[in-house]
């Protein structure tokens, strides 16, 4: 099938910037769009950003929005979350995820998970 693993994450201070990395292996063809999720204790899980097959697609959460910038390359089968700007609101656990289908804006449209990576904002 499909799998996913995330790096890249780590504890930072707030206005520093991460750099989040996807790999997916197994049936890579069976992906379509791609996004990640993040949730912080005692909280569901979000939508943090989203992107389509071509990478010319993109949606972000209003409270990332200017501050986060997702991208992908479809040879290396990678996706990544550039985060800048940090701030302790981010803490959370990180999750990549896909889809089969064209676009990515909710948990009920994913059909694969990573399983995530933590990332710390201290003030």
């Amino acid at each position: 099938q499909v799998q996913l693993v995330e790096s890249g994450g780590g504890l930072v201070q707030a206005g520093d910037s991460l750099r989040l990395s996807c790999a997916a292996s197994g049936r890579t063809f069976s992906v379509d769009a791609m996004g990640w999720f993040r949730q912080a204790p005692g909280k569901a899980r979000e939508c943090v950003a989203t992107i389509t097959w071509s990478g010319l697609s993109t949606v972000y959460a209003d409270s990332v929005k200017g501050r986060f910038t997702i991208s992908r390359d479809n040879a290396r089968n990678t996706m990544y979350l550039q985060m800048n700007s940090l701030v302790p609101e981010d803490t959370a656990d990180y999750y990549c995820a896909a889809t089969r289908g064209t676009y990515l804006y909710n948990v009920r449209d994913v059909d694969y998970w990573g399983q995530g990576t933590q990332v710390t904002v201290s003030s």
